[in-house]
């Protein structure tokens, strides 16, 4: 194939999360999987069709591009929900595909109701309502105005979901603002029933808030990073622990690893500069190996100097600044590295691995960052 490296994903580390995260939410939340940021890194026309799989057939997207990589990628009975852009001329689109969308201000909702009216078929809108984020959302003086619009055109729009999404659930800090926010929408959604709106699906947790709040667990909701292996934080790990789970055993399995090769090697006599510049100047002779990924597919200049690798299981150092196609690793104790052995850039290589958050540590990224910097014409694969 044509290209520098390679991803894989794995479905067995993604059947772990899903079944840990089904026994978060119990019995009584459908799932939602975001697949935002190209699924998180891992690619969509990849991880939806693995995820369906198993059984997950409700994805929530940013974007109305990211709905359509998934319409093109879903089975038949898969719903997709759209959480943000959305444009206005696409809005007839989205009611066509019978894509459901997030509705947080007036003028959106009333081109849905436009829409929906010209294709004699209802909108299927989902309400977000401001509860402390300061983001998107109807808030309080808003309200009255909502009811009646949505009262008045009841006919042309399907509220599937009222929701919401809570600032600062990763951190204890946060934990009154949290509680606030909680209670504000559950203030607005009595409001609703008091005003006779119906509505199919209450939904406000996110991985964060699942694990952590477990009142936000309500009829859906919407997991992202925990389903790919990784927590929102280290302080949502610490309360799983506090919740019984047990100490230095991860219940979650990184799903993705990211891999190339060798593409030559070469010897550098002491003294010498290497690479780029004068940052890394030898005080031996030494042996390097030159690997074909940049900063141009993902792999921070940050990294230079830094950065490290697995060949052959042994955890290498990047030596010199880390160029735009490719990097060098002083490989000088391993005489058996050659030209095409594997480098695992994230991931498992025997006894070792290179995680997401070592990574990311390095190059100042967190995890969410690193995940969705990687490009997407980097080919993705499959494997158990």
């Amino acid at each position: 194939m044509f290209h520098n490296s390679y991803i894989e994903i794995s479905k067995s580390a993604f059947q772990n999360n899903l079944q840990f995260i089904k026994n978060v939410l119990g019995n009584r939340a459908a799932l939602s999987l975001v697949i935002k940021g190209n699924a998180y890194g891992h690619g969509i026309e990849n991880f939806l069709p693995m995820a369906e799989e198993y059984g997950v057939n409700h994805f929530s997207v940013f974007s109305a591009d990211e709905a359509l990589k998934a319409l093109k990628s879903k089975k038949k009975h898969s719903h997709v929900m759209i959480m943000g852009m959305i444009d206005d001329d696409q809005i007839d689109w989205a009611i066509e595909q019978d894509i459901s969308f997030y509705v947080f201000e007036f003028e959106r909702l009333q081109l849905a109701i436009q829409a929906a009216r010209r294709q004699k078929k209802k909108a299927l809108i989902h309400i977000e309502l401001e509860t402390g984020m300061n983001r998107l959302g109807f808030d309080n003086s808003e309200f009255g105005k909502l009811i009646s619009t949505l009262t008045s055109n009841a006919k042309h729009l399907s509220i599937e979901g009222i929701c919401t999404h809570y600032a600062g659930a990763e951190s204890v800090s946060n934990y009154l603002r949290v509680q606030n926010q909680i209670k504000s929408f559950n203030s607005h959604l009595e409001n609703f029933k008091k005003q006779g709106i119906q509505v199919k699906t209450r939904h406000t947790a996110s991985s964060a808030s699942a694990m952590t709040y477990p009142e936000t667990i309500m009829d859906m909701a919407r997991i992202g990073i925990a389903l790919y292996g990784y927590w929102p934080s280290q302080e949502t790990y610490m309360q799983h622990i506090l919740n019984g789970g047990k100490v230095n055993v991860n219940p979650l399995e990184r799903v993705i690893s990211w891999k190339t090769k060798v593409m030559s090697t070469k010897k550098v006599k002491k003294g010498d500069f290497v690479n780029y510049g004068t940052s890394y100047q030898t005080n031996r002779d030494m042996r390097v190996a030159s690997v074909p990924v940049g900063y141009c597919h993902g792999f921070s200049r940050s990294m230079s100097n830094l950065g490290r690798v697995l060949i052959r299981g042994k955890r290498l150092s990047v030596v010199g600044v880390v160029n735009m196609n490719m990097f060098l690793v002083d490989i000088t104790n391993y005489p058996n590295i050659k030209k095409g052995d594997e480098v695992v850039i994230i991931g498992k290589q025997g006894k070792n691995m290179i995680s997401v958050s070592a990574f990311g540590e390095i190059s100042n990224y967190v995890n969410y960052e690193t995940l969705v910097r990687l490009p997407e014409d980097i080919p993705r694969k499959i494997v158990e």
